[in-house]
């Protein structure tokens, strides 16, 4: 049976993220917006302190956990879908697991073996994620043969060590805007039907990206929402089980066309 696209609310609670930095930066503020998303129709919500855009550098654990621990204290038990917590620290992932979170969501792709470790004691579910480098130095290097191949390479890896160290839940992303560029973004929304003999759900994450605006002329990540939806529509359309998006209410009205197309069952009022 085909399944409908589930959608990922994104909370940034960091003053610096590429689309949305420091709105949702106060706890109040964090809390509402993800209060609004799961109103709206969110299937799961990610919350991130730590932020990911391009040249970012990295922040201690003690001050990502300062931003992380309210929000998920407030929202933990409150709304009823699941929570994801984007980190790629361990300690920081044992923490938001014993905290109420249910998934981990790693754009290093469990690089670091200690957090497939804490991810398989807590029975939680990963999303591995590919991304050369880090956020600081990922758009340094962006030469691949072939991007697909390059990229599924990886991510079948990566999923292979996870299984092994007994995580039975996992979702693979091919991680869209992080260390690729333009075309190659274009090229894995393309092919991304390819990346189902993995035997994992994709999630796709290009809500607002940069290249999207560099297609459109949109300089403003905040009013890139047409192309969003455009970008999300088309990678339901070739296989993604999930889209991490910052427009829940947009997106979600836009893929329930999308998934009627594809066969999704619907009752028309």
């Amino acid at each position: 049976m085909i399944e409908r696209t589930r959608i990922m609310g994104v909370v940034n609670v960091t003053p610096d993220s590429f689309s949305d930095g420091g709105h949702f930066f106060s706890l109040e503020s964090a809390v509402a917006h993800a209060l609004r998303l799961v109103k709206e129709g969110a299937d799961l919500l990610d919350l991130g302190a730590e932020s990911s855009r391009p040249g970012a550098s990295p922040i201690a654990a003690s001050e990502e956990f300062g931003r992380l621990r309210p929000i998920l204290e407030a929202l933990a038990g409150r709304i009823p879908i699941p929570i994801s917590v984007d980190t790629t620290k361990p300690e920081i992932a044992d923490a938001a697991l014993r905290l109420g979170a249910s998934m981990i969501n790693d754009i290093t792709g469990g690089a670091d073996p200690g957090m497939l470790e804490v991810v398989s004691r807590h029975g939680a579910s990963l999303v591995i994620m590919h991304m050369r480098a880090n956020p600081r130095t990922m758009q340094d290097d962006t030469a691949y043969q072939d991007v697909v191949a390059e990229v599924s390479q990886f991510l079948q890896g990566q999923v292979e060590a996870a299984r092994r160290a007994g995580i039975r839940d996992i979702v693979i992303d091919p991680g869209i805007g992080f260390g690729k560029d333009s075309m190659q973004n274009l090229e894995l929304l393309r092919r991304l039907g390819e990346f189902r003999k993995l035997g994992c759900p994709i999630l796709v994450g290009p809500s607002r990206k940069a290249f999207l605006g560099k297609i459109t002329g949109c300089r403003e990540a905040a009013a890139r929402l047409p192309e969003s939806i455009g970008a999300v529509c088309a990678a339901a359309m070739s296989g993604a089980n999930y889209v991490r998006v910052h427009d829940v209410a947009e997106c979600r009205r836009a893929l329930a066309i999308v998934d009627a197309i594809r066969g999704v069952s619907w009752t028309a009022s």
